[in-house]
């Protein structure tokens, strides 16, 4: 396999280096991340603007081979997650059979993945019929990425035969030491799990806000949501699609809309 690796963390994160380190073991791994810190670009492309990419030198324990492992490469972008996954699909890198996006440091829950960098950025390579997996931990600081490697590497395994439709995967570990996994579950995505919080400051004649998610949500999430998994001690598994549209609601729609379209045309719809 070759298995190409993005993040939103940025290239020095220790998260997409745990992730390369049990990749390795699976396929050869190719790294293309963001120069800087990207967390909450979502899908963010940069299409107004060149983007910079240059390789960059992997640390001293993945330039070896051998005793089962593949081999490593990186390349550093000045770009957004999205830019990272397009460019190594369309310019950098050929013949990915696998995206990981990881590992994340924060959880990707519930309705957060509309704004994450992880998973927007694991969006380019799903939509061009690559099997992805987006992985984060739900940990911000002291953030431990044992687990991840531990799940990561079997379940990248499964697409070395893997024939089926394109899967789309996103994994959330709770913030626990290995011996406290209560299992794992396939999930489906919870609601809202975090709320925003806005910080006005004055800047000379400027005021200036500052925007962080960090109101936890009151809402008791439904049993079958990552959301509870991650509470439960439980490593979360939810398969995700792209599809915003409401067919349900067309109708509805329809008896809204009433005779707008008729009086707009000045003629039968």
């Amino acid at each position: 396999m070759k298995i190409l690796v993005i993040n939103d963390d940025g290239i020095n994160a220790p998260g997409i280096w745990a992730a390369a380190r049990a990749l390795r073991q699976v396929g050869e791994v190719v790294v293309v991340a963001p120069d800087r810190q990207q967390s909450g670009v979502g899908a963010c492309l940069t299409l107004h603007a060149p983007v910079k990419a240059g390789e960059w030198t992997v640390g001293q324990e993945f330039q070896g081979e051998g005793d089962g492992l593949y081999p490593v490469s990186a390349f550093s972008v000045e770009g957004t997650p999205g830019d990272s996954c397009i460019l190594a699909l369309e310019s950098l890198v050929e013949n990915v059979d696998l995206v990981v996006s990881g590992v994340n440091a924060g959880s990707n829950v519930g309705y957060d993945v509309m704004v994450s960098g992880t998973v927007g950025g694991a969006i380019q390579s799903f939509v061009r019929g690559i099997n992805t997996i987006a992985i984060s931990v739900a940990a911000v600081t002291n953030t431990k990425y044992d687990i991840a490697e531990k799940i990561l590497k079997p379940l990248a395994e499964k697409f070395v035969d893997y024939t089926g439709d394109t899967l789309f995967l996103n994994v959330n570990i709770p913030k626990i030491e290995m011996n406290q996994v209560a299992g794992v579950r396939v999930t489906s995505l919870g609601g809202r799990s975090w709320g925003e919080n806005v910080r006005a400051e004055n800047v000379g004649p400027e005021k200036r806000y500052w925007i962080s998610r960090n109101k936890p949500s009151t809402e008791i999430p439904h049993p079958d949501s990552d959301i509870a998994a991650i509470k439960s001690n439980c490593i979360s598994i939810t398969p995700l699609h792209i599809g915003l549209g409401n067919d349900v609601a067309r109708p509805g729609i329809e008896i809204l809309l009433g005779q707008i379209p008729q009086q707009m045309l000045d003629r039968p719809d």
